[in-house]
């Protein structure tokens, strides 16, 4: 089978500019409906297919994405490799707003999110390995085109993933400083662990948007969150173009 790629776009990237459209589907799957219609086209010469994890208009919270049908229908279409673009905040020194990161491990603090495909009319019990949650070719092949394009991507870094909508609170992120996260975010799980299930190759492009709850004086606005998405956007395009033509 040939491979193709899809990117899930979040916060800060419902749609690929330089993207050729070649057309839309809208599936069903055992599990509902995916958050919006798989578009198809070409990034840069590249066929793949770009997802909004929120919709189109961005309107589905974090909790309450499909993250089930999203991936099924992802496989569905032929899907063999998956990057999740992320807007997070950062929690680490490193993690400064506007930097994009690479991730390479997780934390779930989320609850009630329908996290798995293995529940129902099971032959066995089955366990997935999920050592490393994003798988190292596809985190490799993006950390490259940072270079390529000259972008201080960063490597590495545990995303620790919330439930949402609202942001964390000071106390919260103490914890999970403390736990070992660098970033936090509200999308990452159960997406990561679907991905597997279904032997779809998964990484995490985090875009960070703000700092952290405590990690700076005052309170998080939305502005400050849309001018750094813009910036860390313009960066992720450049890094996008290379890692496609690589």
């Amino acid at each position: 089978m040939s491979s193709l790629t899809a990117i899930i776009g979040g916060t800060g990237l419902t749609r690929l500019d330089h993207l050729t459209l070649e057309g839309r589907q809208a599936l069903t799957t055992p599990f509902g409906a995916p958050s919006a219609e798989l578009v198809f086209g070409r990034l840069h010469g590249q066929a793949l297919v770009f997802l909004a994890r929120h919709g189109d208009p961005h309107i589905v919270p974090p909790h309450k994405v499909n993250y089930r049908a999203n991936i099924w229908a992802l496989r569905e279409v032929g899907v063999t490799s998956i990057l999740a673009v992320a807007a997070v905040g950062g929690i680490g020194a490193a993690m400064v707003p506007g930097k994009i990161a690479v991730p390479d491990q997780l934390i779930d603090y989320t609850y009630g999110r329908a996290h798995t495909f293995f529940e129902d009319d099971l032959d066995a019990v089955t366990h997935i390995d999920f050592s490393r949650p994003y798988t190292p070719w596809l985190r490799e092949k993006l950390l490259n085109a940072g270079k390529v394009a000259g972008i201080d991507v960063i490597d590495g870094g545990v995303y620790g993933c919330t439930q949402g909508p609202r942001l964390e609170t000071p106390a919260e992120i103490t914890r999970m400083e403390r736990d070992g996260c660098h970033l936090v975010g509200m999308t990452g799980m159960p997406e990561a662990a679907l991905a597997r299930e279904l032997d779809i190759d998964y990484a995490c492009c985090a875009v960070v948007a703000n700092w952290a709850a405590g990690k700076q004086a005052g309170e998080i606005t939305l502005a400050e969150i849309e001018a750094n998405l813009v910036a860390g956007m313009a960066d992720l395009a450049t890094v996008l173009q290379h890692w496609v033509q690589s």
